[in-house]
């Protein structure tokens, strides 16, 4: 039987858990990576690697063994997903802890590319046909006020993708971004419960504007899916491109 896997991290809730549970009943073979892991993902074909994310210069202590465990059973195919991420600190500088925006960038952007180059070295033959997703959104281009380490973190996602594309690593390579679009998570309600708390003046009138538009937009494509995703629309198409 030929295997098909793939890593995704971020799966205790939200969209990893769904793209984690839509790869397992498609057939794939899945490690889970995160602090913790959805109830509903069980079975033969999972497996949950716990990690601390936020320490990211521990990656490859964490996740090398899991990771050499899965190249072992000699997939066909291997892919990456960089899912897991966090909204806070939500804050205008001068106002954040300094502790609370390394913590940030270290889970939104330095766990992805140490990720990354444990993949790359672990899944080096070129007969593997493998991919990287960095799951990235439209902060990385559009500067919110009060999200500058989400919308830092982003940006530096994007160019990491980049990266990686023109670093050749095979012509069974390949690495992607996607922008999922808004979907209406726990980590969107935290992100804009504390935009609401900020001090009136521009952050704040932000907050409002942005947090009715995206709860909208929210209940528009995804049906409040707050723990789960419909597999609809383009978020099926999103998910075919790691097929």
């Amino acid at each position: 039987m030929r295997l098909r896997a793939a890593i995704v991290t971020g799966v205790s809730r939200g969209l990893g858990e769904a793209l984690a549970h839509a790869l397992l009943e498609r057939g794939y073979h899945v490690v889970g990576v995160g602090r913790t892991s959805a109830f509903r993902l069980a079975g033969p074909f999972y497996r949950f690697a716990q990690a601390e994310l936020a320490q990211a210069d521990r990656i490859d202590a964490m996740l090398e063994a899991p990771f050499t465990e899965l190249a072992a059973r000699r997939p066909e195919y291997v892919c990456l997903i960089n899912n897991a991420a966090v909204g806070t600190p939500v804050g205008i500088h001068g106002r954040m802890a300094s502790d609370a925006i390394a913590e940030s960038l270290a889970i939104n952007l330095a766990a992805p590319a140490a990720l990354c180059n444990l993949f790359c070295r672990v899944f080096a033959d070129d007969a593997v046909e493998r991919r990287i997703i960095n799951v990235s959104s439209g902060a990385a281009s559009n500067a919110m006020p009060a999200m500058s380490g989400y919308c830092v973190a982003k940006a530096g996602l994007e160019m990491l993708t980049r990266v990686l594309a023109t670093e050749k690593q095979g012509e069974r390579f390949r690495a992607i971004t996607i922008r999922p679009g808004v979907i209406d998570t726990g980590m969107q309600e935290q992100m804009r419960r504390a935009l609401r708390r900020l001090p009136q003046g521009r952050a704040a009138r932000s907050a409002g504007h942005h947090g009715g538009r995206d709860r909208r937009e929210a209940r528009r494509r995804s049906g409040r899916a707050r723990s789960h995703l419909h597999l609809s629309g383009t978020r099926r198409l999103k998910l075919r491109q790691c097929a």
